[in-house]
């Protein structure tokens, strides 16, 4: 059979010097093969398209003291960051087990970490809720250090086609795993009044609930759709019109990203996870174990807070975190995510 060669296909072309839409960047999105150009954006303070840099690197470190030979849990894989430098501290000895939700970029981490020399023998990747920890540990034992980091992975939200940012046009979807619950369009369809403005009250402490609320459902009573990123975006907009101009772009600006995060611990559980996770943290942790958790924003860290708190009241931590832990001024100039980031830990009772 004569071979038969693929088409050429051209990359995409764009405007201007530089690439603006998530899809043009495709040096960004190559970063095995444009290391350079990756470099360049992160020497800059931001972050590449379908990456994520990992937050309190050295803070974790240092608090969680992994040896050679122990055993830990990376509750939140995402992009892996945080599970490369475990890895690292393992030195080939011991195992690390990792969760994740999301079965597009959790895939994609497991092979670019097998690339790197973590094969099966000291990673297990687990398309898997960490709310589900207990289940984890009954296969695999105690861990000696535990990791969550509850942030959401750039790489999720840059990509328009995920709906995570009102940024770029995209289906309003939102779910960390497209192929499991409804997304957040589907959510908002079936919503009241009164609920969309407790999810924005209880889930971002939105100033603005009521407008918002009252803005969305209206317009969708009326028959318009609300199904993409742009569409919501109009309709927080148009919720704050009454605003001065010049405080209106920074207030639809703050309000859009509450919205979003709004609904997006919504569609995915998030705090009912959070809960189940912090309640069964104790018990999977070995003696002496170690857990650091961060946050990114009130609501979950009052959740990490109250958790710790009751179970160091009931001996089962020797010690927990009297305050957060906060990234460096270097850092949050490096990376713009890290500033809204609290870090809090617990050592299991031994």
């Amino acid at each position: 059979m004569e071979h038969q060669e693929r088409p050429h296909r051209r990359r995409v072309r764009y405007s201007g010097a530089y690439p603006r839409n998530y899809r043009e960047k495709y040096k960004e999105l190559q970063p095995e093969k444009y290391a350079d150009t990756v470099s360049r954006v992160i020497s800059k303070g931001s972050t590449p398209a379908g990456m994520h840099i990992p937050i309190c690197v050295k803070e974790i470190l240092e608090f969680l003291q992994i040896r050679p030979g122990q055993q830990g849990l990376d509750a939140t894989l995402g992009y892996g960051g945080h599970a490369q430098e475990m890895l690292k501290c393992l030195d080939s000895r011991g195992h690390l087990y990792a969760l994740d939700v999301d079965p597009i970029e959790s895939a994609r981490t497991k092979e670019r970490l097998e690339r790197l020399g973590y094969g099966p023998e000291i990673l297990t990747v687990r398309l898997q809720n960490f709310a589900d920890i207990d289940q984890v540990a009954e296969e695999a034992g105690k861990f000696d250090f535990v990791l969550a980091d509850l942030g959401v992975s750039s790489m999720q939200i840059d990509n328009p086609d995920r709906g995570f940012t009102y940024k770029a046009e995209g289906p309003l979807d939102l779910r960390m795993n497209p192929g499991q619950g409804i997304s957040a369009a589907e959510r908002l369809c079936h919503i009241t009044k009164e609920e969309l403005k407790g999810m924005l009250m209880e889930n971002s402490d939105e100033p603005y609930a009521e407008e918002i609320a009252s803005e969305v459902t209206g317009r969708l009573r009326k028959g318009e759709e609300i199904a993409t990123t742009t569409q919501l975006y109009q309709a927080v907009e148009g919720a704050l019109s009454f605003l001065p101009g010049k405080e209106q772009k920074e207030a639809v600006k703050k309000a859009c990203q509450r919205t979003f995060q709004a609904l997006r611990i919504d569609v995915n559980n998030e705090f009912e996870a959070l809960y189940a996770f912090m309640e069964k943290l104790p018990e999977v942790l070995a003696p002496n174990g170690r857990a650091a958790v961060l946050t990114f924003h009130s609501g979950e860290d009052r959740l990490v807070k109250k958790a710790f708190k009751k179970f160091y009241r009931e001996g089962l931590y020797s010690e927990i975190s009297d305050e957060v832990i906060r990234p460096s001024r270097e850092e949050c100039v490096k990376n713009s995510r890290a500033r809204s980031t609290k870090m809090r830990w617990a050592v299991r009772a031994g």
